[in-house]
């Protein structure tokens, strides 16, 4: 009797967990949703198509990139946050998701609480730069005139609250030092502003900015991340010009919260052996990123994630920066 139990019991489980295995092991069964919560174009967007078009043609099923822009990539990570966790609907954005929480007063959503980290992309390394006949040839002496000058030593970023701004202010905690923030309204804007001198540094994009570099018009002093880019090989890291600070920026997939661990593995395998084809990748580091290796695992990549969150926002709240 016990035994005819135990086995009416299984087949009652087996009959109700079924439709949920057999949807995950036939996954996907219709069209996936990226959405990208910048406007077309960025470095983001364009992540988000090539890795798009590849899987499109691994899973034999559409793959939709959608641009949800606005207050900062906050609009589109709500709508995904909203969204059944099935794995239909992702989400690919960059470093200033994980700063959020500490910079904006009013969020709808808790990046660790309701997402699921699925795998980083690339690091996209900031890069702090000055005009190329200043006599700051290197961290150390930059550190050294904002010891002697203080708060007249300015540097420029992308905005309030911005991973480039969080950067600067590592900086003045780190070397116990203080300096000027200059906000911009994009890195591009601060660039006259440091040729002609009228800055003393910014903290700007590698990408858009690494021709400048090359072609001699702006001096690096060092770039963010634990190791070189290979676009400039030639430019220290933070770390390396002894600032010990090695949080970067990145490109990285999320879905909602509560998504099945064996969903979430699988997005993250997919997404990884699209993203390591060489196609992608060299598309990648011409791009000014640098493509993860190895690859994170959803373990790896949440654990890491959450400690992005910590940083970026013990930076934000020390400095009292808020996003405009």
């Amino acid at each position: 009797m016990m035994r005819q139990i135990v086995m009416c019991i299984a087949l009652i489980s087996a009959s109700i967990l079924s439709p949920a295995v057999s949807a995950q092991a036939d996954f996907p069964t219709k069209p996936v949703k990226i959405v990208v919560p910048f406007p077309p174009g960025g470095g983001t967007d364009i992540i988000g198509r090539l890795i798009g078009t590849r899987l499109s043609e691994q899973w034999k099923q559409p793959v939709i990139v959608e641009n949800r822009p606005g207050a900062s990539g906050n609009i589109g990570a709500d709508y995904v946050a909203r969204q059944p966790a099935d794995g239909y609907t992702l989400l690919l954005t960059s470093a200033p998701f994980a700063i959020a929480p500490a910079v904006f007063d009013n969020l709808n959503f808790d990046p660790v609480k309701n997402f699921t980290p699925i795998t980083q992309i690339a690091t996209v390394p900031l890069i702090l730069v000055t005009r190329p006949d200043s006599p700051v040839k290197n961290m150390a002496d930059l550190i050294a005139l904002a010891r002697k000058e203080g708060e007249k030593v300015t540097f420029g970023s992308f905005g309030n609250g911005s991973p480039a701004h969080l950067v600067g202010e590592s900086i003045k905690q780190l070397a116990n030092v203080k300096m000027t923030h200059v906000p911009y309204k994009g890195g591009q804007a601060a660039i006259p502003d440091v040729v002609s001198g009228q800055l003393t540094f910014a903290v700007l994009d590698a990408i858009a900015i690494a021709p400048l570099i090359k072609n001699g018009q702006l001096r690096a002093l060092a770039i963010m991340g634990t190791k070189r880019s290979p676009a400039l090989p030639d430019v220290p890291t933070l770390a390396q010009s002894g600032i010990a600070f090695e949080s970067v920026g990145w490109h990285a997939i999320f879905a909602p919260a509560n998504l099945p661990k064996s969903l979430a593995d699988r997005l993250n395998q997919a997404i990884n052996a699209v993203s390591a084809q060489p196609e992608i990748r060299e598309k990648i580091v011409s791009g000014g990123s640098i493509p993860a290796d190895p690859p994170w695992t959803v373990d790896t990549w949440t654990a890491q994630f959450q400690r992005d969150v910590q940083t970026w926002g013990d930076i934000a709240r020390k400095s009292g920066a808020k996003n405009d």
